[in-house]
């Protein structure tokens, strides 16, 4: 493993040569390959949901190219390089599993897994609850660990009854907003809605790309049924093909 492993730092040292290097990788900065980076962990998760295990192999591949590249750049900066992210990490698991690899035994616990967490944020300058919740996270997520790290400081409430009402709530305000005003109102309907499915106990992003793919699979299952007219027929009759696939997955089921 050692020797791939230097031979795809050797690739990308190449890559980057200023002399001799690719004009493209040699242009590159940590801005311009983030977008990248966000793609390739997007296709990694792609390839699990498909369980296509050799287009996993390339897409991890791809993800680990990602982290080489942004460890080369910082390399030729002067500020670390793949050995040192190595070595974080490594020292980070360690450090957060004291249950597997300290003297403490038993189970790690929830609470205690972030009072672990919460520490390193501390001895990294956090000052308030929300800090480190990364800003380029996608919205829905970022939105639920802002409320996990509000909750953790009291700040929640004690059952689903008060986010339920909140939605309702955001609801009616969405309903009644000026044009100014409707796309905060949207954004705060949809954070109330967050509060609400986390208080149920589920995952907000993995509940909403299950519905993604359940709405996918069967607006295809219409369009067969329509026969390639879908388009031309008027929404009550889109309708009936939407209940009809309906009705066969619950008869399937």
């Amino acid at each position: 493993m050692s020797e791939q492993i230097d031979r795809l730092l050797s690739i990308m040292a190449r890559l980057r040569d200023p002399e001799r290097g690719c004009e493209w990788d040699t242009a590159q900065n940590f801005s311009t390959i983030a977008p990248y980076t966000i793609e390739e962990a997007y296709e990694v998760a792609d390839a699990i949901e498909r369980s296509d295990m050799d287009d996993l192999r390339g897409e991890l591949g791809d993800l680990l190219f990602q982290v080489v590249f942004h460890a080369r750049m910082a390399e030729e900066a002067g500020n670390f390089d793949f050995t040192d992210v190595a070595k974080d990490i490594s020292d980070k698991m360690e450090a957060r599993h004291p249950h597997i690899f300290g003297d403490e035994g038993g189970v790690m616990e929830e609470s205690r897994w972030e009072d672990i967490k919460a520490a390193e944020r501390k001895s990294s300058g956090a000052t308030g609850a929300l800090d480190g919740v990364a800003k380029a996270l996608p919205a829905l997520l970022r939105a639920q660990k802002l409320q996990k790290r509000a909750a953790r400081h009291g700040f929640d409430w004690p059952d689903t009854e008060g986010p339920r009402a909140k939605v309702i709530e955001e609801i009616e305000e969405l309903r009644d907003a000026t044009r100014e005003k409707i796309e905060e109102e949207a954004g705060d309907f949809l954070f109330a809605a967050v509060n609400l499915v986390r208080a149920y106990g589920v995952d907000a992003e993995g509940a909403l790309r299950a519905a993604n793919a359940k709405f996918e699979r069967r607006f295809r299952e219409m369009e067969a049924l329509a026969g390639g007219d879908f388009a031309e027929r008027d929404l009550a009759a889109q309708e009936e093909l939407w209940q009809e696939v309906k009705r066969r997955e619950k008869a399937a089921s």
